[in-house]
């Protein structure tokens, strides 16, 4: 396969997996501040902290209130990591190589984008910006599925496969994080009626409040949460079980040696982290030094199988 198609396949999985959690990411806080007490407030902020992308958000607002944090997330052209963005740029990379793919899978993406485009604009109030993400998740999910149902599992998958995962770690650690913003820093918070609340909204975020629930226990606290959606290797959206799926992919491509030593130190930093007391304090920073991890990844990924990459994406993972 061409390094430039391999790029591309991973860059469209990546996209399109980033446009689904930020979707993900802001229903959650949406859900947060819809429970929160009337004398606690959620700063909008924290969203756009969280997503790596506070400098180029207060290069265009001056303000970082819910309407301008909501349009920058959602529909500005000008964050290429915006929903809309993202899907826009899914789409252009699958249109170019739409040959290697299957042939409904150019429609489904390209109807994703005329749906984002026709419902994502002007001021959209929470029960209504709800609904329209909750509907472009479902329509990515379909598309996640028509391409785990109708390809084989060649060359071309394992790079869909890369991408989808590698942003899916990402991303998951990102929403994981919004509980910095709205769970106080002490252990006495995690048995506050509120706390698990906050941590079942997070779970229900990532669709595994169901599979929690099943195998971990009916009560969303924060340490037995983080344990899962860190170390569980059944689920799909945990961390861990997407840095199996990447560990596997790797085997199945030449000399993957250096970038299977960078995966193994992240799944080395899960498999050690105390979630007892991240769950009380510290969470921020590891999310912050996993993402990192994550990103040393994308580099040697970058480095030994696509060489020739552009400056904005780089940024955009690094972010």
């Amino acid at each position: 396969m061409l390094s430039r198609v391999a790029e591309n396949l991973y860059w469209m999985t990546r996209y399109m997996e980033r446009a689904e959690d930020t979707s993900r990411l802001i229903n959650a806080v949406t859900l947060m501040s819809l429970d929160m007490p009337e004398d606690v407030q959620l700063g909008w902020d924290v969203l756009i902290k969280i997503a790596g992308l506070d400098q180029e958000f207060f290069e265009n607002y001056q303000e970082a209130n819910e309407y301008s944090v909501m349009r920058f997330l959602i529909r500005d052209e000008k964050n290429p990591s915006s929903i809309y963005s993202c899907i826009t740029q899914a789409r252009e990379n699958t249109r170019t190589f739409r040959e290697v793919l299957p042939w409904e899978c150019w429609e489904w993406v390209n109807e994703l984008y005329l749906y984002t485009r026709n419902n994502l604009g002007g001021d959209l109030s929470r029960k209504r910006r709800y609904e329209v993400l909750q509907a472009v998740i479902r329509r990515r999910q379909s598309i996640v599925g028509l391409l785990a149902g109708t390809m084989s599992r060649d060359a071309t998958f394992q790079f869909l496969r890369l991408g989808r995962n590698m942003e899916r770690a990402d991303m998951t650690s990102r929403i994981l994080d919004v509980s910095c913003a709205v769970i106080p820093p002490h252990t006495e918070a995690e048995s506050s009626p509120y706390s698990d609340l906050a941590w079942m909204n997070i779970l229900k975020a990532l669709s595994a409040y169901q599979m929690y629930r099943r195998y971990v226990s009916v009560h969303a606290d924060g340490a037995r949460v983080l344990e899962f959606m860190f170390k569980n290797r059944e689920f799909p959206r945990a961390i861990n079980h997407c840095l199996v799926e990447i560990w596997e992919v790797l085997h199945q491509l030449p000399h993957p040696e250096p970038v299977l030593a960078a995966v193994r130190d992240a799944m080395e930093s899960l498999e050690t982290a105390d979630t007892t007391a991240l769950a009380s304090d510290g969470l921020h920073e590891f999310s912050d030094s996993l993402q990192q991890r994550l990103s040393r990844i994308n580099n040697l990924l970058i480095t030994h199988y696509f060489k020739l990459t552009t400056s904005i994406k780089t940024k955009d993972i690094a972010a």
